[in-house]
């Protein structure tokens, strides 16, 4: 088996806490870091938000084949684990995710601009684990999450133009209008 289909083959097992990432971490020991080391550590983001294309950055991160993506679909505790991932990120973001009636709304938490002020500014690599995210939801099964996270993100674009280059912000619109 090719590397590439034996790192595909464990992002189940991996998102189910059966085994180990490739860097021998299992999800609930990165769900239970803190935000320095979910900003310091690189090579997770791609085993939380797996999406089809191979990762630029990491060249031992899972790739979704067809496969993956329809048992993430309908598996609740896949979906479940996904959700848990999204929102700890959310929280590393300074955002929070609710229920309000039927739909699932993406707002600023109370921690926001503490937050904020790690994350957005110029170029930040955290804007590129953002399109993996929104790509990933998307994917997923989990439309409704992306794009309440999209329709949060785009307020904040329009509050931090200077620091978010309408490029980054065009990639997140094509993630979750995908």
């Amino acid at each position: 088996m090719k590397n590439e289909e034996r790192l595909t083959a464990t992002i189940v097992p991996f998102y189910l806490a059966e085994q180990p990432d490739i860097a021998g971490r299992m999800i609930h020991e990165i769900w239970g870091w803190d935000f320095d080391e979910l900003e310091y550590n690189h090579d997770y983001i791609q085993w939380l938000f797996p999406i089809n294309e191979k990762s630029a950055f990491n060249p031992y991160a899972p790739v979704l084949n067809n496969e993956v993506i329809q048992r993430f679909q309908t598996d609740s505790r896949l979906q479940q684990n996904l959700l848990q991932s999204f929102n700890i990120m959310l929280k590393f973001y300074g955002l929070e995710g609710n229920m309000e009636s039927d739909r699932y709304i993406v707002t600023k938490a109370q921690n926001y601009k503490i937050r904020a002020k790690e994350w957005i500014n110029f170029g930040n690599h955290n804007y590129l684990r953002i399109t993996r995210i929104l790509k990933c939801l998307m994917t997923l099964g989990c439309e409704s999450y992306a794009r309440a996270f999209y329709q949060c993100l785009q307020q904040i674009y329009k509050e931090e133009t200077q620091a978010i280059a309408h490029k980054t912000f065009q990639f997140w619109t094509d993630a979750a209008c995908s």
